[in-house]
């Protein structure tokens, strides 16, 4: 009876040591917040903009830091058209998540997007409804409607799941970051491709890291006004709705 008194002693003090190094290892893995600053600077005259907010920063692991979402492993995102608007007018997934567009409105809506990233046509679906996406590939797809002109936004898909939007002044933070080596990666709408890639680095955060370096990010012309879905102007006489 002793002896199995004691070997169930034994089993006891294993399984505590063996939650406590476990608690630890999860403490020592556990990643801190990293914050950074953009700036938005116009690229013909130099002049610095005052708002330089929906700047999208993303951190890409290198090597064995913290494996990136497999395409494959769907999350779902939620983008409303809601008073003739999409919200939030910039949405920032991981590559393979669902983002579902519900119509909030009381008249019909249609989703599309034919730029760059997910091109796809949701069609034209009543008050009420949803429609879902898969984005599958990296890159912003460009929402539009077919009814509202007026109706805009961007679905930016990249290939983590450590990215922050900055503020107004330019502020941003990214949670949960293990220490390791980073891709540092930028995307701005009204930035030129080649200027986004300009700014694209690699970093090494050490277990003390709190900060990434600052972000300078140059400015031109907002995109020029968007054509329907096949590629027309949109008709004045169809605007002339009571929706």
């Amino acid at each position: 009876m002793k002896m199995y008194r004691s070997i169930a002693v034994v089993a006891s003090l294993a399984l505590l040591a063996a939650g406590a190094l476990s608690r630890s290892t999860d403490s020592a893995n556990s990643g801190a917040n990293i914050s950074g600053e953009t700036t938005l600077v116009q690229a013909n005259s130099g002049q610095m903009q005052r708002d330089a907010s929906n700047v999208v920063v993303w951190l890409v692991p290198l090597g064995s830091v913290r494996p990136v979402r497999a395409t494959g492993e769907q999350h779902r995102y939620r983008l409303v058209q809601h008073h003739k608007r999409f919200e939030p007018g910039l949405l920032v997934v991981p590559v393979g998540s669902v983002v579902d567009f519900p119509n909030l409105d009381p008249w019909f809506h249609n989703v599309f997007s034919l730029y760059r990233g997910k091109r796809f046509d949701l069609g034209l679906y009543q008050a009420g409804s949803m429609r879902s996406v898969s984005f599958d590939r990296p890159g912003p797809s460009y929402l539009f409607c077919n009814i509202h002109p007026e109706m805009t936004g961007v679905v930016l898909a990249v290939e983590s799941d450590l990215f922050a939007i900055s503020d107004k002044s330019g502020h941003y933070a990214i949670a949960d970051v293990s220490p390791g080596k980073y891709l540092l990666r930028v995307w701005y709408e009204n930035s030129t491709p080649n200027s986004l890639q300009a700014l694209q680095r690699t970093v090494t955060l050490e277990p003390d890291s709190r900060a990434l370096p600052s972000i300078s990010i140059a400015v031109n012309k907002p995109r020029a006004d968007h054509k329907n879905k096949y590629g027309q102007d949109y008709d004045p006489d169809t605007l002339k709705t009571d929706y």
